[in-house]
């Protein structure tokens, strides 16, 4: 089905009548060079009041089997210049007797992997062995994301649940790959699970409360033809809200698990109370600064719909805007992510707190070993 999409961009722009449905037809990406720029001018587009630049380039193919080859493309999507690289969209349709060229993305790969060396090496330079250690982290994250979290959703397997357990191995082995197997690490981790189960079973209420059905953004309306239909995107939602939570949370659990310990050494005959109560003193503090980390997250994120937000006709009200499934969908993720924050201080603090204090006590000196 994503074929077929981008067949219909290319033959709008090129007012060439294609069925892309047939089986004769063919699209491939192929790795090109911009040679030269015979044609560049403003031009509307279709359906809007607004135009764009349009461009037709002589390009050199860079890969496959028409390797070396001149081709002439057509370009609507970001004007590029003699010498640049790009993927073209090829388009081959024997019925209309069609085989036609068009930009589908500048080739930004070099650059790319410039920007994720860069932060490797000011992780690693910065960081030292912890900083190594968080990228290995990082790295495994992704893996489960990648080999566990898409595979598993699109197998038809419960999103909630696939989220709820990649995130919970996300949380398990990258805390302790980070900060090592100890006390300190299993309470921030036995925290931020309770916290996860807890925000999951709030937000599977709060976007079945707000009937959000999933298809806010045009990503999920493709991926739902893509997929026949198979997919529960209330439940991918879900998933989504809790993934993204992840990163705060891990800060929020890790930081309150490190204050009761620190408080414990400092002050070993103190009772469980007063150690729960003080380092809760530090959380309330790291509360506010991690509610505005996540909102300002989301604001940068959400940047074009906030704009859409701001741009409307005054003749819409407000609150006729703020019930579109596009911008209630962005509330209820903030929301939700959240008091899954609030909710991970008192519940990690409590759980280090036993954890914690009652191992101080045992070594009568102070000297945990975390």
């Amino acid at each position: 089905m994503r074929k077929v999409f981008f067949v219909g961009i290319l033959f709008l722009v090129s007012v060439v009548p294609v069925h892309a449905q047939e089986p004769q037809s063919n699209v491939t990406t192929e790795l090109a060079k911009v040679v030269a720029i015979t044609l560049q001018e403003e031009r509307p587009v279709p359906g809007t009041p607004i135009s764009g630049t349009f461009q037709t380039l002589r390009a050199e193919i860079l890969e496959g089997d028409r390797k070396g080859e001149l081709v002439i493309v057509q370009n609507d999507y970001l004007a590029l210049k003699v010498g640049e690289k790009f993927y073209t969209l090829h388009t081959v349709d024997v019925a209309e007797s069609i085989d036609a060229y068009a930009v589908f993305e500048p080739y930004r790969v070099p650059q790319l992997l410039l920007l994720v060396g860069l932060f490797i090496l000011a992780v690693v330079f910065f960081g030292g062995i912890q900083g190594i250690r968080g990228l290995m982290a990082l790295a495994l994250s992704f893996f489960f994301i990648a080999y566990l979290l898409l595979p598993g959703i699109l197998h038809n397997y419960s999103p909630i649940l696939v989220s709820i357990g990649v995130a919970s191995l996300i949380i398990i082995l990258g805390s302790y790959i980070t900060h090592g197997f100890n006390r300190v690490t299993t309470s921030a981790v036995v925290g931020m699970i309770g916290t996860i189960t807890i925000t999951g079973a709030l937000a599977f209420f709060a976007i079945a409360f707000t009937r959000l059905s999933g298809f806010a953004s045009e990503e999920s309306v493709y991926l739902n033809f893509d997929t026949g239909g198979t997919i529960d995107f209330a439940g991918l939602l879900l998933g989504a809200v809790l993934i993204g939570l992840l990163g705060v949370l891990y800060d929020a659990a890790i930081g309150q698990a490190v204050s009761v310990d620190e408080l414990s050494r400092a002050a070993p005959h103190a009772s469980r109370l007063e150690i729960y109560r003080r380092a809760l003193r530090i959380g309330r503090e790291h509360i506010g600064a991690l509610v505005n980390t996540l909102a300002i997250a989301y604001v940068g994120v959400s940047l074009p719909l906030l704009l859409l937000f701001y741009s409307l006709s005054p003749d819409i009200s407000f609150l006729t805007t703020l019930n579109r499934e596009i911008f209630a969908t962005e509330i209820v993720r903030a929301m939700v992510g959240g008091i899954g924050i609030v909710l991970a201080v008192p519940i990690t603090t409590a759980i280090a707190t036993y954890v914690l204090v009652t191992r101080v006590r045992k070594d009568e000196g102070g000297h945990s070993s975390s």
